[in-house]
Parts: C-alpha cells; sequence; structure tokens
C-alpha cells in the first residue's frame, strides 16, 4: 500500500528538527553530536562513513598473507599504552583467535589506550607485516563489534566520531533517524534518476550507511555524489542569475576603434589558445547578460594581454573597468607591460596602491569618478569606498583565488552590474573548476608563444646544492642573473609556505558516461611533510647574508621579503631589474609579477616545503626571454615521498599536470578549500575521480535553469526546497 502524501511530507519535514528528536539522542549526546557538526536529523543521516570494515571476507590470523591488506577478527587479549620517547606515545593491542596473535601497533592514538579492553571482540583491517617472530599491523582500522556483527557477510560502517559518541553509537542512532525520515519525498527529478540510473534517496541513505555488499555502497554513493554536484551547480548558476538580476547589464561594444588600435599595437601575434579565449571574453562582453568569464592560464600563456583586449572594449563603450591584482608588485608590473600599449590605443590609465601618495591618490579618485580613466589598475586599494568611478562596467581580478568571496564581491558592487573577469595562473584540471566556479564561463590557454626559451628542472639534496651554486656562478660569469627562493623570511616567521608542502561543455551522455573508478572509502592524505623541524629550514634573511659573505662575494645579493615597506620591494626590485643587483635572494612575493629576461636561475631551498603549482609558478619566472632557464629544487628531507613528488617537476613543464598531480596526493578538503560552499557540500565528492560525474551534474543543472530559471515547475519544487534550505545555511556559514 502506499504511502500518503501526508507521511512522505512529515518525513521530509523530519530532516529539519533538531536531533534531538531522534529516539535515544538525549540533551547530553545531542551536545556531544554537535561537536561533530551534527545539530539536525539531516546533518545525522547525511553524515556519512569515512570507511567500511568488510566481514563478509574475514580472515584467519594465520591464513593473512604478509604484505596484503587484508580484514581479521579476533578478541583483545592486552593493551598497553607506552611512551618509547617524550611526547611520543603509542598503542599496542594484542589480538588473538583461534589461529594465532596479531599484534597492533597504534602511533600517537593514547585514547585507544581508554576505550579498548581486554575480552573486547574487534575487527582489524590493514596491511599485515612481519617482525620478531610475530604478525604485525601498523594503524589499522579497529572496529569494536557488537553482537549482532558476526554475521556472516555483514559490512560495518565506520563514521567520523569522537570520544563521547563511539561510531557503534552513530550507527545506532543514524539507523533510528533512517525510520524516522522513511518515505522521505526524492528531491532528485525522476528523468534524472532514470537517465543515470540512479537508486532513490531513501535507498541510497540506507545503502550507504548499512549496505549489504560493497557494490551497494558504491552504488549509493554515487546517487549522492551526484545530488551533492547538482544542488552545488545549481547553486552557484543561481546566485549568478541573482548578482545580474541586480541591475542592468551592459552589451560591450567588441569592434570599436580603441580595440582596433590595442590589437595593432601588440608586438606580437596572438596564439591559438589567446584567440579562441578572446573571442569567448568579447562574445560573453557583447551579451546583454552580465558576463562571468573564468580564464585560467599556464605560466607565460598570455593572460594579461586579453584583460587588455577587455579593457579596450570598455574604453569603447564609452565605460570604465577596474583592474585588481594581489600585490602591488604585480599591480606595478601590469602597468609597466600593458601601459605603452593602452597609450598607443588611446585608452587613459591610472595606478592606485597602498604606497600612493595621498595628492596623487585624490587626483586619481577624482578622474575616475568624472570619468576620464578608462581603466584604474591597482591592489586591495581599489575595495575602500572612497574609489568610486563613474560608470564601472567592467571588472578584472588577476589571480583571483587570492581574494576572497566578500573581497570580490566588494569590487563587483563598484559597477550596477558589470561584467567580470577573472584570470588565474595557478592550473586547475576542467573537472575541479566546474566543481568550484560552476557558474562561471571558462577559457582555457595552455599555448606558450613560440620565442620563449627552454627551461630545464633538477631535484637536489641538500648536501649536493653546490651543483645548483655552480650553475649559478656560470651564468653569473655570462652576465645573467639568480633568484633563491626561501620558505622563510626570519627564521621565526613564514610566508607562503604551508608547512607540510602542500600547496577545471559536454552534452550530457547516458548514465554510463560518469561510472565511477574503484572507489575506496577511506581518508586519503599524502605525507609530505618533511623530517626535519622549522628550525632547519632556510631562512631570506639568513641567506642573503650567508650568500654574499660566502658565496658570492664578487655579487651584489639583495633581499625581497613580504614585511617589507612597498618603498624598499620597488627599490630593491628596480636593482634586480637594472642588473645592479645579480643575486635576488627572496621568498615567494617573487611568485607572480617578476619579469626580469636576464633571470636565468633559480634556486629553491626546502622546496618540498611548497606545492607543485606554486614551483612551477616560480618556475616561470625564469627563461622568460630568448635565454634559457634552470631551476634546482634543494630538499633536506629523508622521506622517499617528498623527493618523488618533486621529482614531477624535472618530467614535466605542463602546468595543468602538475596540479593534477599534486591533486591526487591531496586531502580532499585540501582542494575544495573554503570556495564557498563546495567544501562542505561535496564531502562524498572526490574532484580528481569524478570528473565525468562533475560534467554531467554541471550540464544537467544548466539544461533545467535553461528550461526552467526559478525551479517553479512542480517536479522542481522538492528540489527547489533543498536549494532554499542550502542557500540559507551557506548564507548564515559566510556571516551574511
Amino acid at each position: 500500500m502506499a504511502e500518503a502524501p501526508c507521511d512522505r511530507l512529515s518525513s521530509t519535514l523530519m530532516l529539519d528538527e533538531p536531533v534531538s528528536s531522534v529516539r535515544q539522542v538525549s540533551a547530553q549526546r545531542a551536545t556531544a553530536l554537535a561537536s561533530l557538526g551534527i545539530k539536525t536529523v539531516r546533518d545525522l543521516v547525511f553524515h556519512f562513513p569515512r570507511r567500511y570494515v568488510d566481514l563478509s571476507s574475514v580472515e584467519t590470523i594465520a591464513s593473512a598473507s604478509i604484505g596484503q591488506a587484508c580484514t581479521v577478527a579476533g578478541v583483545i587479549h592486552r593493551v598497553q599504552l607506552k611512551t618509547p620517547k617524550p611526547r611520543f606515545q603509542l598503542v599496542e593491542i594484542h589480538i588473538v583467535d583461534e589461529t594465532s596473535i596479531l599484534i597492533v601497533t597504534a602511533f600517537r592514538q593514547p585514547w585507544l589506550a581508554r576505550s579498548l579492553h581486554e575480552g573486547m571482540r574487534v575487527a582489524i583491517a590493514g596491511t599485515v607485516e612481519f617482525s620478531y617472530g610475530y604478525k604485525r599491523m601498523t594503524n589499522p582500522v579497529i572496529q569494536v563489534l557488537d553482537e549482532s556483527d558476526g554475521a556472516s557477510g555483514m559490512i560495518i560502517s565506520v563514521h567520523p566520531a569522537c570520544e563521547k559518541v563511539s561510531a557503534t553509537l552513530l550507527r545506532r542512532l543514524i539507523k533510528n533517524a533512517l525510520e524516522d525520515v522513511s518515505g522521505l519525498i526524492d528531491p532528485m527529478p525522476v528523468d534524472l534518476r532514470l537517465r543515470f540510473r540512479l537508486m532513490s534517496r531513501q535507498n541510497a541513505l540506507r545503502a550507504i550507511h548499512f549496505p549489504t555488499s560493497m557494490d551497494e555502497a558504491r552504488a549509493a554513493r554515487r546517487r549522492l555524489a551526484f545530488e551533492q554536484l547538482l544542488i552545488l551547480e545549481l547553486m552557484l548558476m543561481q546566485e549568478s542569475m541573482q548578482r545580474s538580476l541586480k541591475g542592468t547589464a551592459c552589451a560591450h561594444v567588441i569592434d570599436g576603434p580603441h580595440l582596433q588600435a590595442f590589437s595593432e599595437a601588440l608586438p606580437f601575434e596572438l596564439t591559438l589558445d589567446q584567440q579562441e579565449a578572446l573571442a569567448s571574453i568579447l562574445f560573453h562582453m557583447g551579451s546583454p547578460r552580465a558576463a562571468n568569464h573564468l580564464v585560467l592560464g599556464d605560466v607565460g600563456t598570455g593572460k594579461t594581454v586579453l584583460a587588455g583586449f577587455a579593457i579596450a572594449a570598455a574604453a569603447d563603450t564609452g565605460t570604465q573597468a577596474l583592474f585588481m591584482a594581489p600585490t602591488e608588485l604585480l599591480a606595478r608590473q601590469h602597468a609597466q607591460s600593458m601601459g605603452p600599449l593602452f597609450d598607443e590605443a588611446g585608452i587613459m590609465w591610472e595606478v592606485l596602491c597602498g604606497s600612493t601618495s595621498q595628492n596623487e591618490r585624490d587626483a586619481i579618485l577624482a578622474k575616475l569618478a568624472a570619468g576620464t580613466i578608462d581603466v584604474l589598475i591597482g591592489t586591495h586599494a581599489l575595495l575602500e569606498d572612497s574609489v568610486v568611478a563613474r560608470a564601472c562596467t567592467l571588472v578584472i581580478i588577476d589571480e583571483q583565488q587570492r581574494f576572497g568571496v566578500d573581497q570580490r564581491e566588494c569590487l563587483l558592487s563598484k559597477g550596477e552590474a558589470p561584467d567580470a573577469l577573472y584570470l588565474t595562473a595557478t592550473p586547475i584540471p576542467r573537472t575541479l573548476a566546474l566543481a568550484l566556479y560552476g557558474d562561471l564561463t571558462l577559457s582555457y590557454l595552455k599555448m606558450r608563444p613560440h620565442n620563449q626559451a627552454n627551461r630545464s628542472t633538477k631535484v637536489l639534496r641538500r648536501a649536493d646544492q653546490g651543483i645548483a651554486f655552480d650553475a649559478a656562478r656560470e651564468a653569473l660569469s655570462r652576465g645573467e642573473q639568480v633568484y633563491v627562493v626561501c620558505p622563510l623570511i626570519g627564521q621565526t616567521s613564514s610566508e607562503n609556505a604551508s608547512p607540510k608542502g602542500r600547496s577545471s561543455k559536454k552534452d550530457v551522455e547516458e548514465a554510463s558516461s560518469f561510472e565511477e573508478d574503484a572507489y575506496e572509502f577511506s581518508d586519503i592524505s599524502i605525507e609530505t611533510d618533511n623530517d626535519y623541524g622549522e628550525a632547519d629550514l632556510i631562512a631570506a634573511e639568513k641567506e642573503a647574508a650567508h650568500l654574499q659573505a660566502g658565496v658570492f662575494i664578487d655579487y651584489k645579493v639583495g633581499l625581497l621579503h613580504g614585511r617589507m615597506s612597498a618603498e624598499k620591494k620597488q627599490q630593491v626590485m628596480d636593482a634586480f631589474r637594472s642588473g645592479e643587483v645579480q643575486i635576488l635572494v627572496s621568498t615567494t612575493v617573487i611568485e607572480v609579477g617578476m619579469d626580469v629576461e636576464a633571470a636565468t636561475v633559480m634556486i629553491v631551498q626546502d622546496a618540498d616545503r611548497f606545492g607543485l603549482s606554486q614551483l612551477h609558478q616560480l618556475r616561470g619566472r625564469v627563461g622568460r626571454g630568448s635565454l634559457p632557464g634552470q631551476m634546482f629544487l634543494i630538499s633536506a628531507s629523508q622521506a622517499p615521498s617528498a623527493l618523488e613528488r618533486l621529482s614531477a617537476m624535472e618530467r614535466t613543464e605542463d602546468g595543468f599536470e602538475l596540479a593534477g598531480y599534486d591533486l591526487s596526493l591531496r586531502r580532499e578538503g585540501d582542494i575544495l578549500g573554503n570556495r564557498q560552499h563546495g567544501a562542505t557540500m561535496l564531502s562524498l565528492v572526490k574532484v580528481t575521480r569524478d570528473g565525468a560525474m562533475i560534467e554531467a551534474a554541471h550540464d544537467a543543472a544548466a539544461a533545467m535553469l535553461e528550461d526552467d530559471p526559478l525551479l517553479t515547475l512542480p517536479e522542481h519544487a522538492p528540489l527547489a526546497r533543498e536549494l532554499r534550505l542550502m542557500f540559507k545555511d551557506a548564507h548564515v556559514r559566510q556571516g551574511g
């Protein structure tokens, strides 16, 4: 007998009741659940397992093969907390079954000594080792088994838990919650479920928490991951639509005299990539809808010149552009490279930075308000309330990932409904770009100008860094210049370096278009930690003094870092550009904006402290002209994984390939960061694996909004409600 509509509605509304509504959730347990981010019934049933223990293939300890991953079940015979050295604890657990004994070693998990006791029945999943006469496992998955967990074929879900709420208790509470929401309305339109062969939401929630097989768990994840992606893409696209409704967008002139003059002023031909990207940018700027375009360009592929064309189009329209860069160094670099081209094209421009004097600032702002400036290039100074344009119809943000959502929105508010053009040299695969920026149109630049010289990259241990310094001396003797990059300014502070060295429209296909590859329900991380402390890292200040006094005595060594005043930075950079300084020791402040053709050698100290994409950005500072460049990556780490990661820099110059490799080594949270709602919404999505699924969800969302922009059709009502709830939740998280 079919469930009554009122019962289905009640079950659906139950999702948003307080978690205390669930059976066996006391006030004390509700407080403990809140520490896990679980405050509502929805939070509880969407608190997905991070892994599973498959008891359908349990082996005995005696039959478990050395070097192979497996699951064994047994009884705890002994638990010991040991402290082999200060501030280093381990727990040793002896597990026995009817065949043998297994010794488990759990490093830095002292709480296990409190939660595990003699006589407990447990399942252990990990890789079997053999040493000192015993089979062993190190840091395996340990799951305490209930009375009911011994059934043949049982798959036990392991949820993220805490000391006051165990994984076992969570399973029990989730089971109760699923009973409360039984029969809930599925927000996914039926046509999408049929097209992509997706199970219902209710079945997927049951199967992901309590699967009868790993195949069923994978199918459940596939359905719920697609739902997460579809809702996120709809949210991003609707946000973009709402921004465009706040004012009247400008349809720019895209074939005017300024644009033609700018094109004729260029001393080079555009690459095919640039031509295609420019056509896309101008098409969107010429539309009566506000453009929202992201240009993803590898190092040296010529993104800035595309911004110049967009600025020329705004000038032809009789309106203005604001061009924001993250650093004064980069802003002034843009002015230096683009200014002469603007002058030839009759485009009026100015630069506004933090170091701009008050008198000069007042004069610039007066021109901007009067409309006599076509483009104002600047830094965060453009965000100040005093910056008021007469008619801003174009906003350009360079290295946009360095700005927060609020900063981007602040600059966009300088116009009624301005077109937005974002530039980034951080390579992002298309699938990741769609997951993070599904509301944007995209262009990719991968081709470099043909006149650029080649670069070579070599990874060296610190003991062999003399090879790098010898290459630097040879380059200096030829009249060339050298960069030395360090992760720290001084011995106690860092700048821009990660403490752990971790630093993108297809038609919708049939369901098989995004069938997943092998999926493993586990936290994925890469150990790139150095096996030495921060005190051992090379600091820029100390390195500059050392190089000047003992390595490059006959040459001038300069120092550049982020704590220096803008005036001092400019002095150092001017001295390096002029050749007065031959060796520049710096932090990653030179990552963008430095364009010195005579600089041909870069030495990066403690290179394993940087992400590959960041190193690739740094590499773009050498070999920019006709002279070949050399990059040396120095590492003091003894960890094979750290050196293997760096060796990818030797194998390829393709920034997108490096980005993909870097992403494959990182946790999903590190990848998504805090880009609006993505990090919290895509808990089941792995962007490096689910590319086809991301593309399918993006295109399905676009098609849905094309037919029903406000999701007012009856079949879209449940989905519209989900979006309203998510919009509200996301708005609260962002402090709205």
